[in-house]
C-alpha cells in the first residue's frame, strides 16, 4: 500500500466531516437565529437541538472511524434533505451553488460508505 493510500483515507474523512462538526458548534452560538432560520422555510424549532447534536456526532464519528459507514451514510441523506430545503432556490447562484455542495459532499459520503473509513481508523485498529 502507498503513502497516499494510506493518508487518503484519514485526511479524506476529516475534511468531509469537519464541514458538518463546524456547523453544528456554530449552530450552538447563533441558537436563536438558526432557529428562526429553519422555522421561516416551514420546519419547526425544535428540531434543532437533535440537528447540533447529530451533526456533532456523526461528524466525530467519521474523524475517529468508528461507525463511519453508518454516519457517512446518514449524513448523506442529511446533505441531501438540507439541498432540497434551504438551497433549492436556482434563481439565486448562491443557493445553486450551495445546493450543488451538498449534493456533491453527499457524493463525497456514499464514497465513504462504500469503501470504509480505511487506515488510521478505529475500525481499523479492531
Amino acid at each position: 500500500m502507498t503513502t497516499i493510500q494510506r493518508l487518503a483515507p484519514p485526511v479524506g474523512r476529516i475534511l468531509l466531516a469537519s464541514v458538518f462538526l463546524l456547523s453544528g458548534m456554530s449552530k450552538i452560538s447563533a441558537f436563536a437565529a438558526t432557529q428562526g432560520y429553519m422555522e421561516s422555510v416551514g420546519l419547526p424549532g425544535f428540531l434543532l437541538a437533535p440537528t447540533i447534536f447529530f451533526e456533532i456526532f456523526a461528524a466525530i464519528a467519521i474523524i475517529v472511524g468508528a461507525y463511519a459507514r453508518i454516519a457517512a451514510f446518514l449524513l448523506a441523506g442529511f446533505s441531501l434533505m438540507t439541498a432540497f430545503v434551504f438551497h433549492f432556490n436556482f434563481a439565486d447562484q448562491i443557493q445553486t451553488i450551495m445546493f450543488l455542495k451538498n449534493i456533491s459532499i453527499a457524493g463525497g459520503l456514499l464514497l465513504l460508505v462504500s469503501a470504509g473509513p480505511g487506515a488510521f481508523s478505529l475500525r481499523a485498529q479492531r
